[in-house]
């Protein structure tokens, strides 16, 4: 049974591109290096025969996870989102009260999680802690470094 994982348009696409770019062009390229490779002779003694085959094992796997996770895939409707709490897709601007530093993150599912350009994961620590939480409210989250307090501050639909 697959799991269920929320994206965005944007990520629904990336993941669908991926899994095209897979299928319709590594894959016959490492179909093409197995036959290069077997054509060099003796199979028992092809080191590169044995290396084609591995890439094309490693490719299919990555081929099968992204099938089950596009058939768990569901898109989240946007304008359905609800604003005075943190659920997925919400922008979450958040202050640390232990040293007064505010950041603002996109909470996002685990496929689309960036931490360069403000995404991360609702599955993280800090996506967990932040979910169903409302403006004014502390989110006390465990890191490895021990708990953080979070004040949310602002909650808005990117």
């Amino acid at each position: 049974m697959s799991n269920v994982s929320y994206y965005t348009a944007e990520g629904l696409k990336k993941l669908r591109d991926e899994l095209r770019q897979l299928k319709d062009i590594e894959r016959p390229k490492a179909s093409n290096a197995i036959a290069e490779a077997r054509d060099k002779g003796d199979l028992s003694e092809n080191a590169e025969y044995d290396a084609a085959k591995e890439a094309q094992g490693m490719l299919e796997m990555k081929i099968a996870k992204l099938e089950e996770a596009l058939a768990g895939a569901r898109l989240i409707d946007e304008s359905q989102l609800d604003l005075s709490k943190v659920l997925a897709l919400s922008v979450v601007k958040i202050k640390n009260q232990a040293n007064g530093m505010e950041m603002t993150y996109t909470l996002v599912a685990d496929g689309e999680a960036d931490l360069a350009s403000g995404k991360i994961s609702i599955n993280s620590p800090i996506g967990k802690g932040l979910l169903g939480k409302s403006v004014g409210d502390v989110a006390a989250i465990q890191v490895p470094n021990g708990i953080i307090n979070f004040e949310i501050l602002e909650i808005s639909r990117s």
